[in-house]
């Protein structure tokens, strides 16, 4: 079947339509798939194109190679500025809220590297499928940042002792683990992770449209009562540290440490 193309405002990302079925792929591999702020916009308005197709439309989200999304940009580099998002504050920029609130199923398929923001795109995704090689991590802390839409949104997806276990160590999770820990759905082989993550949304978008859309609007309801508590506690807190906090140059000087401290413990690890 012949494929639709949209543009989302970055050349990072690659939408295509097919049938009932529309494709958001994170394309940047010279940076490893990094997200600008062009790049996290794109993703939201991907989402707002599928919820306005009148006919129901699933959204498939994949990256490239051997990397999903691995969060933010964090070396200043932006090669894809947008003038539209040079005007927005950054909570009407990122895509967290539209994909957690999509009447339109949204399915992350998972095929490499996922931390950071990427993290979060599987985790709200309706149903997330992971190929074997698949890892997960969030390293924000190990980055000197404190990032607590992490926190707002794992914490109430996995439980309080696996989100602090994830956020305080910055561990690497496997995709086995990953599914036994509630944050995804499904591990499949690498190269089936396409194929079958295909069947499935056709599978969902097959069903009673008006039906797809009144439980995913009931499962949205039910999902704000958990997170939105937290949303605002987080909400609160990421304004006083990017607001009072926040300085690039002492950012990079944490960042610094923690590596420093990291090669320290390599070179001198603690006695038993």
């Amino acid at each position: 079947m012949a494929s639709d193309t949209l543009d989302l405002g970055t050349p990072f990302l690659r939408f295509e339509r097919e049938g009932h079925l529309a494709w958001c792929t994170i394309d940047r591999p010279d940076s490893r798939n990094a997200l600008t702020s062009g790049m996290y916009y794109g993703l939201k308005k991907a989402v707002e194109i599928v919820n306005g197709f009148p006919e129901q439309t699933a959204l498939i989200i994949t990256g490239t190679g051997d990397v999903f999304a691995p969060g933010g940009e964090m070396r200043g580099k932006m090669p894809d500025t947008n003038p539209v998002v040079a005007q927005l504050g950054w909570m009407d920029i990122i895509p967290f809220e539209a994909v957690r609130n999509s009447t339109a199923p949204i399915v992350a398929a998972v095929n490499g590297i996922c931390q950071g923001g990427g993290l979060l795109l599987s985790v709200l995704a309706d149903v997330t499928i992971a190929s074997e090689r698949a890892t997960f991590r969030s390293p924000e802390l190990l980055r000197g940042v404190a990032d607590s839409a992490c926190a707002a949104y794992i914490a109430p997806h996995v439980g309080l002792a696996n989100a602090r276990d994830l956020l305080f160590t910055g561990r690497t999770l496997d995709a086995r683990e990953a599914q036994a820990m509630g944050l995804i759905a499904r591990v499949v082989p690498h190269d089936e992770l396409l194929p079958f993550t295909r069947e499935l949304a056709l599978a969902a978008v097959h069903n009673d449209t008006a039906g797809v859309r009144r439980m995913l609007t009931t499962y949205n309801q039910i999902a704000a009562s958990i997170y939105d508590p937290g949303w605002a506690i987080e909400d609160q807190v990421n304004r006083e540290w990017w607001n009072e906090t926040f300085d690039p140059s002492e950012l990079a000087r944490r960042r610094e440490g923690v590596i420093d401290r990291g090669r320290r413990q390599v070179e001198h690890p603690a006695e038993p």
